[in-house]
């Protein structure tokens, strides 16, 4: 899958190969059992552990404005995004848009089924490294078309368990041969009101230390539910 990222203004390639998606990354136990709560008020089944690393498919990545899906079972939710091509490590945003209805059956399957929105901004890794955790984010949503935005999901890096550990636990370093690129949707926050579908969704990731966000946003087109 290719793709191209901005970088301080320039523009930098990707061919990237290999896609996770890490679940249940909450650091706080409490804030864990909250989400996993949320997702079972809509019928998802607890992991087994946590975290969870599930394997998606490269081509689900995607810089477009809009992506389809089937019904109106689905949502999106903010995640840091990282990327690891020949041993450097890039930090994005990305939303890991997911269909809760299949949810309930196969959490492995919800994740598959939706492209994943990324912002075509990113940071070098080792230029937050030393701040991360104080890295903020945010995501908003128009429920329906017309609507206002409203804050829906707002927390700090630091809610999630350290990026070098899921990415450790991934094995994203080595999951790529050279000039090959691994990309990784490292977890989200609670959403404010609970998990619902929206028609837009909006996210920012917003650096304090360096004074620097990267923004993104895309509209959900739902398509009709044949049976």
């Amino acid at each position: 899958m290719q793709m191209t990222f901005s970088l301080a203004g320039a523009e930098i390639d990707f061919d990237i190969v290999h896609c996770t998606v890490a679940g249940w990354t909450g650091r706080d136990a409490s804030a864990i059992q909250h989400h996993i709560d949320e997702l079972a008020a809509i019928g998802v089944k607890p992991p087994s552990t946590v975290p969870l690393y599930y394997r998606t498919a490269s081509g689900m990545v995607t810089q477009q404005d809009m992506i389809e899906v089937v019904g109106t079972g689905t949502s999106g939710e903010i995640e840091p995004f990282l990327i690891a091509k020949d041993g450097t490590l890039y930090l994005g945003l990305a939303s890991d848009h997911t269909d809760r209805e299949l949810e309930a059956h196969s959490v492995a399957l919800s994740k598959q089924i939706c492209e994943k929105p990324v912002a075509a901004e990113i940071w070098l890794f080792k230029e937050v490294k030393d701040h991360i955790e104080q890295i903020e984010m945010r995501s908003w949503i128009q429920e329906k078309d017309g609507d206002d935005w409203v804050l829906y999901q707002e927390g700090k890096i630091a809610s999630i368990r350290p990026l070098t550990d899921l990415i450790e636990g991934a094995g994203l370093m080595n999951t790529a041969g050279k000039g090959k690129a691994s990309v990784m949707l490292c977890g989200t926050l609670g959403a404010k009101g609970g998990v619902r579908p929206a028609r837009r969704f909006k996210m920012a990731l917003h650096d304090p230390v360096l004074d620097r966000t990267i923004e993104s946003a895309y509209d959900i087109n739902q398509l009709p539910e044949i049976a």
